[in-house]
């Protein structure tokens, strides 16, 4: 099936009425949704009608409608196209997970 490129204005407008239809069919109303998330009213006011939203809230808006699985998925390692290639993507991978829980040095 063909899917249609989306431009990243029609993508994030796409991405707030989908957060519009699942805190509708869960029967939350935008209070409701705000306040089980921890993301004022207004921010999701505006995170449904034009998508505005920090990475941050988005994650609360996601935990707070059950879709933080598909948060998880976002951004899959790509496929590897060899055994080396493969190993390669699992140094990279460890060696930034080490990075991330290394403290900073300041």
């Amino acid at each position: 099936m063909w899917t249609p490129i989306l431009t990243i204005p029609e993508m994030i407008t796409d991405l707030g009425q989908k957060i519009r239809v699942r805190r509708v069919l869960l029967g939350l109303t935008q209070a409701d949704a705000a306040e089980r998330s921890g993301v004022s009213y207004r921010t999701w006011r505006r995170m449904e009608q034009n998508g505005q939203a920090s990475i941050e809230d988005l994650a609360k808006a996601a935990i707070a409608l059950r879709c933080e699985d598909g948060l998880a998925k976002l951004f899959p390692a790509p496929a590897a196209a060899s055994m080396d290639e493969l190993l390669q993507h699992q140094r990279v991978a460890a060696k930034v997970k080490r990075r991330l829980r290394a403290p900073s040095r300041k």
